[in-house]
């Protein structure tokens, strides 16, 4: 095969991949699948997906039957984590998948508009828009709210950054391990209370602003379409303080269990944070390399801070325990 256009050819195979691996992936779920609906849309997709892989391989000129190491160790995390989590996994996969490609081409066809791929990718766009996202949307609309899954993994990152910043500070100024899991102890506990009470707060307030509006549309006789919130206030509030807490627990498991210093606290946190930035990207269609980039040179800038303020701490004050 040959292709008419000459492309980065790194490019092409990897467009071509990608569409294999949504493939491969669609026609595993629907294989796993236990859900009527489910199964339904993963039939349409991987017909759609068969369509759009046959297009790449030709306008490309290169037939690719097989996924690379990489893509097929994805195939099978995705695989088993839908296993482990079911129908709500499959689910969040379908729409997480979705969002990767929208933006993929998005920004493909943006760099390549005004060239033979851009129009390509304007067909495939428009698949995606009118089918693919269609399908997806009113699926996972019915069965899952991601918004709140994206919330409980945002909390868990914020309460791991934040705690081993404070865990880190502690052992400049301290140096001693039972002060250090007193102190964080206490923040972590107080971390965690002061964020569900601002998720309360907030959601309250918004909650108070919708029902004013509502009734004021009322009182005018005008139509109201403003959907009632889904959020309940105490309920978001329980599962933000709570997802902090467990993220806080993180650095400071380590020394309830006899660490002497940062290092290991540091490090639990470190394999945490990749872990926590590469299901967040993947649930909101980031790039995962650089979310993960973007979070070790945070917790890095929060551990040099905070430590550095610690000793800073010891010398002025002359901390001594």
């Amino acid at each position: 095969m040959t292709s008419p256009y000459q492309y980065d050819q790194a490019l092409a195979r990897a467009l071509i991949l990608d569409e294999l691996f949504d493939l491969s992936l669609y026609r595993a779920l629907h294989q796993i699948s236990l859900d009527e609906d489910s199964r339904n849309t993963l039939e349409e997709l991987v017909r759609v997906e068969t369509q759009h892989l046959a297009f790449w391989q030709k306008f490309f000129g290169q037939k690719v039957d097989r996924l690379d190491w990489a893509r097929g160790l994805k195939l099978y995390v995705m695989l088993l984590t839908c296993r482990v989590l079911g129908t709500t996994g499959i689910h969040l996969a379908l729409e997480a998948i979705e969002v990767h490609g929208v933006r993929k081409y998005l920004a493909l066809w943006q760099e390549y508009q005004h060239q033979p791929l851009g129009e390509a990718l304007r067909g495939i766009l428009m698949d995606e828009f009118k089918h693919e996202d269609v399908l997806v949307t009113a699926l996972t609309q019915r069965k899952i709210n991601a918004e709140k899954i994206r919330n409980i993994f945002l909390g868990l990152n914020d309460g791991l950054v934040e705690i081993l910043g404070a865990v880190s500070g502690f052992f400049g100024a301290f140096g001693s391990a039972t002060m250090v899991l007193i102190a964080a102890s206490t923040t972590a506990v107080a971390g965690a209370l002061s964020m569900g009470a601002g998720a309360f707060l907030a959601l309250n307030s918004e909650k108070e602003v919708k029902s004013t509006e509502a009734a004021r549309k009322v009182f005018l006789g005008e139509e109201s379409n403003s959907a009632p919130m889904e959020e309940q206030p105490l309920a978001s509030a329980i599962v933000v303080g709570s997802a902090y807490l467990i993220g806080a627990m993180i650095p400071v498991l380590p020394v309830l269990f006899g660490a002497s210093n940062a290092l290991a606290s540091i490090v639990a946190a470190g394999f945490m944070v990749i872990a926590v930035s590469a299901i967040l990207s993947f649930l909101s269609g980031m790039d995962i390399k650089r979310r993960i980039l973007l979070n070790l040179i945070i917790i890095t800038v929060a551990v040099s801070i905070s430590y550095a303020i610690g000793l800073l701490a010891k010398q002025i004050w002359g901390i001594s325990v």
